[in-house]
């Protein structure tokens, strides 16, 4: 791979070719603000908040679709540039309304973040002439259609990343929104990981917690053996989202609506926290103890009568390999049968 040198603010700095310059100042450890820009994501170039100058072209140019070439010699930081990326951000306000104090997003939004950044506070809220509609909220997102800044990075998550293609932005200016394909939508939570602002939101938890105010748990998804990484959002010993890091696990920052949604039932009151046996047709509970003895002795039964083929396991996918691969190991070694089958049909 031939390699490519250039100077950026000064330094010079040598990367593969092919390299974006905004890729190549992030290597040189120079941050350059963006909004659209996501690095699962191929170049979007609708916020213009990554503009850079670059020496001999007239022009401004967006830094996350532009090629390094040898000999360029790139500014990020200049009055100019100031100027314009504070008067795109204020573009990009004038219809945002200021709800931080009330949108699930405060405190983690990127947008709020960059706005801080600049210190932008004499934006006047212009309410949109033409109402957009929530259309494209489901069972488990909700969409609040006045906070989307139509930068795309859900329709190019849902088409890039999922390979599924339920989003598209319609129509122009006023009428310019995100409209979703109810029958190609899985509700993954795709477009919502990749969501730079409050525009979409988890709704499915009716408990939210701040960001400062949950306890964030690292563990891996139990659902099937990709072992995908995930934070557990815990407020109060239960869990109340999810949230992923697009440079953690082999995920990165991706779950299946399983993983990002299905974790209601780790606090479901129904969930049993005791063994129960069976007897004359009703349930009791029982001990651990007590519990593993009685299977132990019916699996004996069974096979000192029928033979170690009449039994038969099942294993599960929302086990870890090292489970099942225990779990086998007990059906070959201790009960002698080859008959042992895994769920992993998802």
């Amino acid at each position: 791979m031939s390699m490519v040198r250039l100077t950026i603010d000064g330094s010079e700095v040598e990367v593969p070719e092919g390299t974006t310059i905004l890729q190549a100042a992030e290597k040189a450890g120079i941050r350059i603000p963006t909004l659209c820009y996501h690095k699962r994501l191929p170049p979007i170039e609708s916020c213009n908040m990554c503009i850079v100058e670059i020496e001999g072209e007239e022009e401004p140019v967006n830094s996350c679709a532009a090629p390094v070439s040898e000999g360029l010699v790139v500014t990020t930081n200049s009055k100019a540039l100031h100027e314009q990326r504070t008067a795109n951000l204020k573009k990009i306000l004038k219809h945002h309304p200021l709800d931080c104090p009330v949108c699930d997003k405060a405190g983690e939004c990127e947008l709020q973040d960059i706005v801080y950044e600049f210190g932008i506070e004499d934006v006047p809220y212009e309410p949109r002439k033409v109402k957009r509609d929530d259309s494209y909220s489901t069972t488990l997102i909700r969409y609040w259609a006045d906070r989307c800044i139509l930068c795309g990075r859900c329709v190019a998550a849902c088409s890039d990343l999922k390979q599924i293609g339920a989003l598209e932005i319609q129509g122009e200016d006023e009428h310019a929104r995100i409209v979703v394909d109810p029958d190609k939508c899985k509700s993954c939570g795709e477009c919502l990981m990749v969501c730079p602002t409050g525009a979409l939101t988890e709704n499915l938890s009716k408990y939210k917690g701040r960001p400062w105010l949950v306890k964030r748990v690292w563990t891996t998804c139990s659902y099937c053996g990709c072992g995908c990484q995930f934070q557990l959002n815990v407020l109060d010993n239960r869990v109340i989202g999810i949230t992923t890091d697009v440079d953690t696990g082999v995920n990165r920052g991706s779950v299946c609506d399983k993983g990002r949604f299905g974790y209601e039932y780790i606090g479901d009151e129904s969930r049993l926290k005791k063994p129960l046996i069976k007897e004359n047709g009703a349930f009791r509970e029982a001990s651990w103890e007590e519990a593993l003895d009685t299977v132990a002795e019916k699996f004996k039964a069974i096979r000192d009568e029928h033979g170690p083929d009449a039994i038969a396991g099942l294993t599960s996918a929302k086990c870890t390999n090292e489970e099942n691969f225990l779990f086998q190991k007990f059906i070959r070694a201790v009960i002698g049968t080859n008959n042992v089958d895994h769920c992993a049909r998802l």
